[in-house]
């Protein structure tokens, strides 16, 4: 555990271009981001690949997962929300591999962009948007400190679908924004889900078709056999989900993006979430109601894919882990 002396850790959080002590890393509780919810983040998982040799036979260290999309869709996300980053998106990309090497064992990687100005209006005065990047373990840095508060995620998940909010629509904040106000409206709705025994939820848009869940993406095989994924029109672009898709296609399995109303999933034959800290999560029930089977054949596939990916162990998709050292 990478701590100091008082128990608080010692990691080094990289804002506007310095580094600075775990505890030190703080906002004023004032500043425009805390009190309107404007924050804009990424999240991105770190790989240790020390036991998978490159192509060349030399050990590789840590490595980030699908580090260039993962800083398209930051800046896409502070594109829609008005948040202009005076940073490119390469100075960025250095940033966090730079942020990388200076937290050894990290295994997760959060990017914010926000107001840390104290402001009154909704419309901030002091437009400058300060850019902060933290590397760390979860499970060592954050979740042992909450181990007593911190549900065990279950191997396959009991899931619920949202009936009483619409919280993907057209006419509010764009379901393709990672900013901190979309999260509000759905962990209400986790917490009422989670109290009843369900493990997640899935969201709905406006017309009652199944969109995702707070944080994951969802597939489901239907009755016919077909791998389906709700359109991108109506949910987060995860980085994920889009991985999926393309290993799908590289496993020659057919897969359809089109809108999905909840009697489809209520019927599935099977049925997973994906997500940066889900990867391929498969669902075993809906609403109380089993699905056909869990882990199911193709869920299981994509997962073992998916894995092999992630830990360098595929050499058609290694060009999605990007090395921290030069």
């Amino acid at each position: 555990m990478i701590s100091n002396s008082s128990g608080e850790s010692s990691r080094l959080i990289w804002i506007d271009g310095e580094f600075r002590p775990w505890s030190e890393a703080t906002v004023h509780i004032l500043s425009h981001s805390l009190q309107r919810g404007s924050l804009v983040f990424d999240f991105m998982s770190v790989h240790d690949l020390t036991g998978s040799p490159g192509e060349d036979g030399k050990p590789r260290g840590a490595a980030i997962f699908r580090l260039r999309e993962h800083v398209e869709r930051f800046f896409h996300s502070c594109e829609l929300m008005g948040l202009a980053v005076e940073l490119s998106a390469d100075e960025i990309r250095d940033a966090i591999r730079a942020t990388v090497r200076a937290n050894p064992g990290a295994r997760a990687l959060k990017i914010s962009a926000y107001f840390a100005s104290v402001e009154i209006d909704v419309v901030p005065i002091d437009t400058h948007v300060t850019v902060a990047i933290a590397a760390y373990d979860p499970k060592v840095d954050i979740s042992d400190r909450l181990s007593s508060a911190t549900p065990e995620k279950p191997e396959f998940l009991k899931l619920w679908i949202e009936k009483e909010r619409a919280n993907r629509r057209d006419d509010i904040v764009p379901a393709q924004a990672k900013v901190s106000a979309n999260y509000a409206s759905p962990m209400t709705a986790k917490v009422r889900a989670r109290a009843e025994g369900f493990d997640e939820i899935v969201l709905v848009d406006e017309d009652g078709h199944l969109a995702e869940g707070p944080t994951t993406n969802l597939f489901l095989v239907d009755e016919s056999g077909d791998l389906l994924t709700p359109p991108g029109t109506k949910v987060l672009h995860g980085v994920t989900r889009s991985s999926i898709i393309e290993l799908a296609k590289a496993e020659g399995i057919a897969i359809r993006e089109k809108l999905v109303e909840p009697e489809i999933l209520l019927a599935a034959r099977e049925a997973f979430l994906t997500g940066t800290n889900a990867g391929v999560w498969p669902v075993e029930s809906v609403d109380r109601r089993p699905l056909g089977e869990c882990p199911g054949p193709i869920s299981q596939r994509l997962r073992d894919r998916f894995q092999r990916v992630a830990k360098g162990q595929d050499p058609e998709f290694i060009h999605w882990l990007t090395p921290v050292d030069d």
